[in-house]
């Protein structure tokens, strides 16, 4: 500091606020019609005595049945409920992908009966008055297909930031004034992706909105001029480089990305997650949802962005990316099961030396929902069983806490060892950890505002104004001003040209693939030889002592 200039005096401190815990709002309708989903209001769903919901999204007309129980019994029992109210209970096939693994579920459909006309069949309905006939014992194992919310920002240059007006910048903003869209589109109210984000201005907090604005940490190019991430030959380690394993939209081209991520693994030739024969990756193509005008999806890029951060905070790293987040966000529960049960049966392969197995240290994931009823016995166990699965062979699962800001548990983040002990899993130190993973600003010093926050959450790490590897995508929106002089090309910056491979982005999901790679950056030198299963206690004790160093999580 210049010995002439005053210190500035520090802001009085605030007497410390204990956090609500106060419910999210719930995504805008039209970002979930497509999967089928509800809210479930406790002001207005169904109540039984000692069953108190939170809110939450779900597939209205579909209930999951877990393995671990007898599905003919459940079914039974559903249907003599289902009777009296003029619905019906039609078993589905189980995901093939699951079929033969030892997890999984069952979808029982929901539809009117025959010659019968009523209301809209629906799930909660259906759970609580077979609860309330014939106890709770009788549909354990039942659960509502939950929809899944990538915890990630929506599109940064939606037009609907309140601080747009609030903003002394406002008039300087080379998008405001010069947009023909500006007040008159009428997509404007009805655009599905407005309340999507889980920063979403329908909270009503400016200080949260801000992190979707370009200038603020929203999506933008970015011009990156240093090398790339420095990776040793395989000659300098004597046993094998860790793998990080990526379950997000996939992973688009990049140089730094290119024969270093792996996209092609699958479990006895059945692709995991989503392949690129059933739907189009929205990492190599950045506009498939909304309207026609060229924008970038909101989650085109994620996977892309996510598998930098890895290759930033760990080079000698092998990546592993599936994809199961479509370019529009949602996800069913169902379908994340199935694929979290792909990859469980690949990481138990590869430590009992099975044939088709896949070593795997660290699993990344980006994305979370809140269960209606966490902290009682109707708390469904089947994700966790499947991550529990992948934590008793060594496989350390990082999670984002979510980008709420609240202190509500979200899952599957909030799986893991609870500060206070009072989580609904019991922490076991026989197995690796699950770590959820909230975000921190730029400075290293302040919780970023959109990260959940509470003793759920575990770890942070940077998730505010992240710079990593994009696709070459190029949008529909234009520079503001272009022209020519001396034979050369001049504009103003393209917001959503991303041709130069690099760009900034906020959200938890970019927190968790930091804490990812530095978990894996702990494991190199400690691990077994290429080709070989290694032993899973050694796994299970390195992984605490490096998530120990990294994080402070501590193994009891």
């Amino acid at each position: 500091m210049d010995p002439e200039t005053p210190e500035k005096q520090p802001r009085p401190a605030r007497p410390a606020r204990k956090p609500l815990d106060r419910d999210p709002r719930p995504p805008h309708p039209g970002a979930i019609a497509g999967a089928q989903g509800r809210l479930l209001d406790p002001a207005t769903a169904l109540i039984v005595d000692g069953v108190v919901p939170r809110p939450t999204v779900y597939v209205g007309p579909r209930l999951l049945v877990s393995k671990s129980v007898d599905f003919e019994g459940a079914v039974r029992v559903l249907r003599a409920v289902a009777e009296p109210l003029g619905w019906d209970v039609v078993p589905e096939e189980e995901d093939p992908r699951t079929v033969n693994l030892r997890f999984g579920v069952r979808p029982l459909r929901l539809v009117v009966a025959s010659n019968r006309a009523t209301i809209a069949p629906d799930a909660w309905t259906l759970l609580q008055q077979t609860r309330a006939q014939f106890g709770v014992e009788a549909v354990t194992g039942v659960s509502l297909d939950h929809v899944v919310q990538p915890a990630i920002d929506a599109n940064p240059l939606h037009d609907s930031n309140p601080l747009h007006d609030s903003n002394p910048l406002h008039d300087s903003n080379p998008l405001h004034d010069s947009n023909p869209l500006h007040d008159s589109n009428p997509l404007h109210d009805s655009n599905p992706l407005h309340d999507s984000n889980p920063a979403s201005d329908a909270r009503g907090s400016r200080a949260i909105a801000s992190y979707l604005q370009i200038g603020f940490g929203g999506r933008q190019p970015v011009a990156y001029v240093g090398p790339a991430p420095t990776r040793r030959p395989d000659s300098a380690f004597e046993g094998r480089r860790p793998v990080v394993a990526i379950l997000d939209t996939g992973c688009g081209k990049h140089p730094w990305l290119d024969g270093i991520v792996d996209t092609t693994v699958t479990l006895d030739g059945t692709p995991v997650g989503y392949s690129d024969s059933t739907s189009v990756s929205p990492e190599h193509d950045g506009d498939q949802d909304g309207p026609l005008d060229g924008a970038i999806d909101p989650l085109a890029g994620h996977g892309t962005f996510i598998a930098g951060l890895v290759r930033q905070r760990c080079p000698d790293a092998d990546i592993l990316a599936w994809r199961v987040v479509p370019p529009d966000g949602p996800i069913v529960e169902s379908d994340l099961v199935a694929t979290l049960a792909q990859i469980a049966e690949l990481a138990r392969r590869h430590r009992a030396g099975e044939p088709g197995g896949h070593p795997i240290d660290v699993l990344s994931l980006s994305m979370g929902y809140y269960h209606e009823t966490p902290e009682d016995s109707l708390f469904d166990p089947t994700m966790y069983a499947i991550l529990e699965e992948m934590a008793r062979n060594g496989v350390v699962v990082v999670c984002s806490a979510g980008n709420d800001a609240t202190s509500r548990p979200s899952f599957p983040a909030a799986f893991g060892p609870w500060e206070d002990g009072a989580g609904p899993i019991p922490a076991d130190p026989s197995i690796s950890p699950i770590v959820s993973v909230g975000a921190v600003n730029p400075n290293r010093r302040s919780d970023a505002m959109f990260s959940n926050a509470g003793p759920w959450v575990r770890a942070r790490a940077v998730g505010a104004s992240v710079v990593s590897t994009m696709p070459s995508f190029q949008g529909g929106f234009e520079p503001l001003a272009r022209t020519t002089a001396y034979g050369r090309l001049r504009e103003a910056i393209d917001p959503d040209d991303f041709r130069g491979g690099f760009a900034v982005w906020s959200g938890t999901s970019f927190s968790a693939p930091i804490v990812a790679g530095t978990v894996a950056a702990g494991l190199v030198g400690s691990l077994e030889p290429v080709g070989e299963p290694g032993d899973t206690a050694t796994a299970v004790t390195n992984t605490w002592d490096v998530v120990t160093s990294c994080t402070g999580l501590a193994r009891s």
